[in-house]
């Protein structure tokens, strides 16, 4: 699954997920996005999901691009513990998700194929999506 490579930190605050996206709000690779509608924490485990359906609907033509990286340490404790004790270690990493920010994009196939492979897509996250095309300039 991904994660990163290395931390400058173990464990984060949670944060806050408040606004729109600023930043990896359009379509830069591929021609095709898949435009998150609503914000939300999207594990690794849900992103790897994504890449393999959107691999499988583009049935080996075409590129396929994650927009999106976990970078955010999701901590636990141990069920049955005693309150106290700190903060719990890093179970698993979480891309924080702004409304607007582009997860997947595709390039190199035809419109009817790109929107497929992105409902695929779609349906393994937690969120509502919507497809977009790149702007012309």
């Amino acid at each position: 699954m991904l994660q990163p490579k290395r931390v400058k930190r173990r464990r984060t605050q949670r944060g806050n997920l408040k606004g729109n996206a600023t930043r990896g709000n359009r379509v830069v690779y591929g021609e095709y996005g898949l435009q998150a509608l609503e914000p939300a924490w999207i594990n690794s485990r849900q992103i790897e999901a994504g890449r393999i359906a959107g691999r499988h609907g583009l049935a080996g033509e075409g590129k396929l691009w994650i927009r999106i990286f976990p970078h955010k340490p999701v901590t636990a404790t141990p069920a049955e513990t005693r309150m106290g004790k700190g903060k719990g270690a890093p179970i698993h990493y979480v891309a924080c998700v702004k409304p607007g920010m582009v997860l997947y994009e595709v390039g190199g196939v035809s419109e009817e194929t790109a929107k497929a492979a992105l409902a695929r897509i779609s349906h393994k996250l937690p969120i509502r999506c919507k497809l977009i095309k790149k702007e012309v300039v």
